[in-house]
């Protein structure tokens, strides 16, 4: 086990977020939608009040709004998915490198996470032939974890870090949710799905301990993986033919309040801490009434998940990508000093968890 100051902890160097550049507030989407679907005044209505209720202000979509209807197929949305996700990809695997004053051939791992498409070859594929990445890099593409992938590919490709400590690793999350809106589909999981999820893509570069770095960047001292034995039907998807159908139960925020508290206090004794020790939370942005739930479970003021509630109100839940685009805002923010500690956490399909224990 590394202790907190262990140099052969990796560190978190550069994270940079890419998003689409079609943008709508949130009503100009509600009543697209609702025109789409059609229905009386009462539906209207409820319909409305969810999109509102899950705080978002606007969201940026892969596809101008009107593409969308003109879509018909899976196939048609999948390749929309692969096209505009190389771009998306390019642009944030492009400045994260920048940001950590990298190249593309000085990456040895490329870890790609998504949930909301499908390709074969993956897009890391792609975007090692465009960048001009070497023909030696490692790659490993993940797909099925959903909200959880990001904080899980950063555990990870630091686990990957601790047997190549002078190596470089980066974690790329693209999610285009809203390349599987399903039209058909008049369910409270989806009419929530609608107005919650949005598109975006976010890389992280990771670089083992012996590699010099400069600046205060946090390292990641640890993991630990949580998982809800029998809860496969709370979160996902179910394949259909139009592709993907949401599958989003109402009992996660009670799972998450009941039980993310234990997992919490358990993982940080391990390394002789506590919830009070810990300066810095990062959460996904898994819609109010989680966000919600973690701040029971955890015992937080709201302003402790202050970045991830305006992450939510911002951009909206971008799935993997969302717990990395609220790291982005962290590093970018300069509040952490020496020495505090933060934990990243995500929760997914699974049902499960990832924490990840960060000190800068």
């Amino acid at each position: 086990m590394l202790t907190d100051k262990d140099p052969r902890s990796p560190l978190m160097r550069a994270i940079a977020c890419a998003l689409p550049e079609n943008y709508y507030a949130q009503e100009v989407l509600t009543a697209a939608l609702w025109q789409t679907w059609g229905g009386g005044e009462e539906g209207r209505t409820r319909f409305e009040r969810i999109h509102r209720a899950v705080g978002v202000r606007g969201r940026h979509l892969a596809l101008p709004m009107t593409a969308y209807p003109e879509l018909g197929s899976f196939a048609k949305a999948n390749d929309a998915w692969i096209r505009i996700a190389a771009e998306l990809g390019t642009s944030a695997l492009e400045g994260a490198l920048r940001g950590a004053e990298l190249t593309p051939a000085d990456v040895d791992h490329l870890f790609f996470t998504t949930v909301t498409g499908i390709a074969a070859p993956s897009i890391d594929a792609r975007l090692i032939n465009r960048l001009a990445m070497r023909s030696d890099i490692k790659r490993t593409p993940i797909f099925g974890l959903g909200c959880v992938g990001g904080a899980a590919g950063v555990a990870r490709a630091a686990d990957y870090l601790l047997a190549f400590p002078d190596q470089v690793a980066v974690l790329l999350s693209i999610e285009l949710c809203s390349l599987t809106l399903q039209f058909g589909d008049r369910s409270i999981a989806n009419t929530i799905a609608t107005g919650l999820f949005g598109d975006g893509a976010a890389a992280v570069v990771l670089c083992g301990g012996a590699r010099e770095t400069n600046g205060v960047l946090p390292r990641i001292i640890a993991s630990r993986s949580v998982f809800f034995p029998n809860t496969e039907d709370l979160m996902g998807w179910e394949v259909v033919e139009t592709g993907f159908q949401v599958v989003l139960a109402a009992g996660v925020p009670d799972l998450i309040r009941e039980t993310l508290r234990t997992s919490v206090d358990a993982f940080l004794a391990q390394h002789n801490l506590s919830r009070s020790k810990i300066t810095h939370w990062i959460a996904h942005t898994g819609g109010p009434k989680v966000l919600e739930a973690i701040e029971a479970a955890l015992e937080l003021p709201r302003c402790a998940l202050g970045l991830s509630w305006q992450s939510l109100a911002k951009v909206g839940n971008l799935s993997s990508a969302s717990v990395l685009f609220v790291a982005a805002e962290m590093l970018e923010s300069k509040v952490a000093h020496p020495g505090e500690y933060g934990v990243l956490l995500a929760m997914g399909p699974g049902f499960c968890g990832e924490l990840v224990l960060l000190r800068w």
